[in-house]
């Protein structure tokens, strides 16, 4: 076998551990390449075998104490031959130190529990299109670049650290963005954007579930087709809502961590991807 390299990922290097993951079947957001890479330019890291691509990972690094394990892949055909693990020990070792996240699927669970991860809560994918209104009317705005700072602000009240190189692509065009306020304040907010099927709702955050669901019901107006999202399992009510709306509950994930756990958010009603965080 040829001499295995292992560096970081340049753009369309991104893009194409993205596709990857397409091919995965994770449906991944059509411009979610850019966000990512934006993220943390650092923290796409690949295998390359003859200047050929077989795994990559990313390890992205948010603000001096936290980072996230996604989109960790190796090429089926290359499978077998230690390329998957020689980018697990680099994206590790990338964020030693800090506390680390990943959202696990059933398969993997064990596996991750002997690296050291311990779970944290589980979430639950619910899509389909919606075929009744989840709550009355209420005013929702866009997020427009001057509320960025508040959105930001109220963000952090629902992950773990700071994410503004993260958020300015997020928020943005071509993406779906929207914010409930109440007497000024800012009271939740929600993304969504177009995937290779369908539409995905995160992140979600908000300080109730009628703000969420008022979220939700905006959001899912501009879909065409299906809409998914990513709820933890702990939102009975906000879940029993979404049901009643006309969506049905999918594959199922665990939010697991190395390192001291975060606890659920209360304002936490979305995870904004299972790649990122």
């Amino acid at each position: 076998m040829s001499e295995r390299i292992i560096r970081k990922l340049e753009m369309l290097e991104v893009d194409q551990l993205v596709d990857w993951a397409a091919a995965e079947g994770w449906n991944p957001g059509l411009d979610d390449a850019v966000a990512f890479r934006a993220t943390d330019p650092d923290g796409f890291i690949g295998a390359f075998v003859d200047d050929e691509m077989v795994a990559g990972i990313s390890a992205v690094a948010y603000g001096t104490t936290y980072g996230f394990i996604g989109l960790y892949i190796c090429r089926k055909d290359m499978r077998g031959r230690g390329h998957g693990k020689a980018v697990w020990d680099a994206g590790m070792a990338r964020l030693d130190g800090r506390i680390i996240g990943l959202d696990g699927v059933d398969e993997q669970f064990e596996n991750y529990r002997r690296k050291g991860f311990a779970p944290a809560y589980r979430t639950i994918r619910f899509g389909g299109a919606f075929e009744h209104r989840l709550v009355e009317n209420r005013t929702v705005n866009s997020v427009t670049p001057n509320l960025l700072p508040e959105v930001m602000a109220f963000d952090r009240r629902s992950f773990p650290e700071t994410r503004e190189p993260f958020l300015t692509h997020w928020l943005m065009p071509p993406h779906h963005a929207c914010v409930a306020t109440s007497d000024g304040a800012v009271t939740g907010y929600g993304v969504m954007r177009k995937c290779r099927s369908g539409w995905k709702i995160g992140g979600l955050s908000a300080v109730d579930d009628a703000t969420a669901a008022t979220l939700v019901q905006h959001l899912g107006s501009f879909a065409e087709g299906d809409v998914h999202i990513d709820v933890p399992a702990a939102r009975q009510r906000f879940i029993d809502m979404l049901v009643d709306g006309g969506l049905r509950p999918g594959f199922e994930t665990t939010r697991m961590y190395l390192g001291r756990p975060f606890p659920l958010p209360p304002e936490l009603f979305g995870v904004t991807t299972l790649e990122l965080g």
